[in-house]
């Protein structure tokens, strides 16, 4: 993730080794609908409802979001869940998720999906270095510094 991040200019190295290492993000911040590494890494929905009160506080602190990129279908429901529990959006049936997909959201966000860029499809392909970088190229178009 990270190498594509540093190439498009939203990180400032290819890679992140521990927090302190340096890398800075650049019109970008990188969240989770849950804060712990669950077993298989697949939370369940009670933790992702455990840890929403951190993500609404995260969402909260940034007001001037104008895109959004759910990295996962974890985070696309996640996220989803927040939405509706904001009163932002009515049902969440009528967002799908599809790797490019692309909402305008009732608060004027545009809500982006990709698959996640975990080993488990990096290295199947079902997400490659041109399909992940296009996401954050159209991210960088909706907000003008494409």
């Amino acid at each position: 993730m990270y190498p594509v991040l540093h190439e498009l200019g939203l990180a400032s190295k290819p890679v992140a080794i521990s927090r302190d290492d340096g890398l800075k993000l650049r019109k970008l911040w990188i969240g989770s609908v849950v804060r712990c590494a669950p077993p298989g890494d697949k939370p369940t929905p009670q933790e992702v409802r455990n840890c929403s009160t951190h993500l609404t506080a995260e969402i909260a602190a940034l007001p001037k979001v104008r895109v959004v990129v759910c990295l996962g279908k974890i985070a696309w429901d996640g996220y989803l869940a927040h939405l509706l529990e904001q009163g932002i959006i009515e049902r969440r049936s009528a967002f799908t998720f599809t790797h490019g997909a692309e909402y305008l959201l009732p608060n004027g966000l545009t809500l982006l999906g990709s698959y996640h860029p975990s080993l488990r499809n990096t290295n199947t392909g079902r997400l490659n270095r041109p399909m992940f970088a296009h996401i954050f190229l159209r991210a960088m178009e909706l907000i003008g510094i494409a």
